[in-house]
């Protein structure tokens, strides 16, 4: 049987053949070229109080993968752009206002701005908007307008500066100083607690890059150069010079650093308790963190607790610091830490300041509950009882550590330490400089023995030698010229 077909019937599956070629081809060419179309991405701006994106705008924006877009954040009158947050791997310069973002992915980023502290009175108005951003634009002394109204001897009916925050209204903010100085300062409060610049920052509060100079602040609990109580925040890399006196809870920087964060600062002041817990930096450091500090200024409690950096170490860490200053109190005496509480560690820190006290007085830590390892002291020890060139009292770990001081006391006295109810491992003290050839814990060296890497490597000392003094190798904790010098930590500069 034959089928035949019109032609008619021909030309219409010829023209739905082609049809269906080309749509297959258009299917075969949109697979095989999918990766030549761009594909796009969201770009999410805004801005903090105190200015505005104006270019490209602020909110959702869409562009294709390698697209570069202008961005230009412009501050409100008396604000100042600071940076750019988020998402900024691809921005060009997140310190610049102007500057371009180059999408590679979804982003959200923000413009921050800061207002403007250029006397007093902008200082002082931090406290109507406890949660801002300041960015200090000069220093700030007695030949600024509004000292003599707010910061001087006779301001306030003599009380001088009114500390910026309280207890229940804390500064939560940020504070920049960008590097410069608040001097001058006048604190007369006797009476009052959270005594400083600022009386307490809380968590998110951010006090960075200042200096506070020439300072006389007097309070009762919880007075600080700089900040009276630190409950949680972050103290950065700031600096406190002159006098700080309160009662109890007394640092030269910080009063009390409660579960907060205090890096990279340091105080040459003279600091004085009137009662208890003082500290050169640091009154008390409650369950916080102190690196990379250090204090070289006088430290006196009347009564208990007082170290040249630290009073009292209550469950917190001290790490990378030292001090240099004098220290004097009755009990929990220490070049370093008056008292090192149960759980509290202290690592990798060193004390040169001579210590005096009545009881547990110790060449770096006064009562040791907790660690101290890596670390060391050079200072003189003078006490009645519980006296050690190291550890006064030590019912804790002591590791890895050495003392050089003369120690001098009247009962349980020891070169490294006075009394031990602990333990006491790979740790030394020179026998001829401390005038002490017995301790109770650690391993007695004359001099020569202590200037030699085999007492030290033979311990398991993580150490190496180093030709000089002033060459470091960071690879390792400890360094030493050997048979020249004792050990010393490798981040010393």
């Amino acid at each position: 049987m034959k089928v035949i077909l019109s032609s008619k019937r021909c030309h219409h599956l010829a023209r739905v053949s082609i049809f269906f070629l080309i749509v297959a081809g258009l299917i075969v060419w949109m697979t095989g070229c999918y990766t030549c179309f761009p594909k796009q991405y969201t770009l999410i701006i805004s801005s903090t109080e105190g200015g505005s994106v104006t270019e490209p705008g602020e909110g959702t924006s869409i562009y294709y993968g390698g697209t570069v877009v202008d961005l230009v954040a412009t501050p409100d009158a008396g604000y100042h752009f600071v940076e750019w947050t988020g998402n900024v791997g691809t921005i060009a310069d997140v310190n610049a206002a102007i500057t371009t973002i180059t999408i590679n992915d979804d982003y959200t980023i923000t413009a921050n701005f800061a207002l403007e502290i250029w006397d007093w009175y902008d200082l002082d108005a931090i406290r109507d908007n406890l949660d801002g951003s300041y960015l200090l634009m000069n220093k700030l002394d007695s030949t600024t307008a509004g000292y003599t109204e707010l910061a001087s001897e006779t301001a306030n009916l003599g009380k001088g500066w009114q500390p910026i925050g309280t207890e229940p209204q804390p500064f939560t903010g940020s504070f920049d100083g960008q590097g410069y100085e608040i001097r001058d300062l006048f604190i007369d409060r006797p009476d009052e607690e959270f005594v400083g610049l600022f009386a307490v920052v809380k968590e998110r509060g951010i006090v960075e890059d200042i200096g506070v100079v020439n300072i006389a602040v007097t309070g009762w609990w919880y007075v600080g150069g700089l900040v009276g109580m630190n409950e949680p925040g972050t103290v950065n890399n700031c600096y406190s010079t002159g006098n700080v006196i309160g009662e109890s809870f007394v640092g030269g920087l910080v009063g009390m650093n409660d579960g907060g964060t205090v890096h990279d600062s340091y105080s040459t002041g003279n600091v004085t308790a009137e009662a208890d817990f003082a500290g050169g930096l640091v009154g008390l450091n409650d369950g916080g963190t102190v690196h990379d500090s250090y204090s070289t200024g006088n430290v006196t409690a009347e009564a208990d607790f007082a170290g040249g950096l630290v009073g009292w170490n209550a469950g917190g860490t001290v790490s990378n610091s030292y001090s240099t200053g004098s220290v004097t109190g009755d009990f929990y005496v220490g070049g370093l830490v008056g008292a090192n509480d149960y759980e509290s560690n202290v690592n990798s820190c060193y004390s040169t300041g001579s210590v005096t006290g009545d009881g547990q007085v110790g060449g770096l830590v006064g009562a040791n509950g907790g660690t101290v390892s890596d670390s060391y002291s050079t200072g003189s020890v003078t006490g009645d009882g519980q006296v050690g060139g190291l550890v006064g009292a030590n019912g804790g770990t002591v590791s890895d550590s050495y003392s050089t001081g003369s120690v001098t006391g009247d009962g349980q006295v020891g070169g490294l330490v006075g009394e031990n109810n602990g333990t006491v491992s790979d740790s030394f003290w020179d026998t001829e400089t401390s005038g002490q050839a017995t301790s109770d814990g650690g391993t007695g060296k004359n001099t020569t023995e202590m200037q030699d890497i085999a007492t030290f490597s033979g311990a398991g000392w993580n150490i190496t030698a180093v030709a000089n003094p002033g060459t470091r190798n960071l690879a390792y904790i400890w360094n030493i010229v050997d048979d020249e010098t004792y050990p010393f930590l490798s981040w010393e500069s």
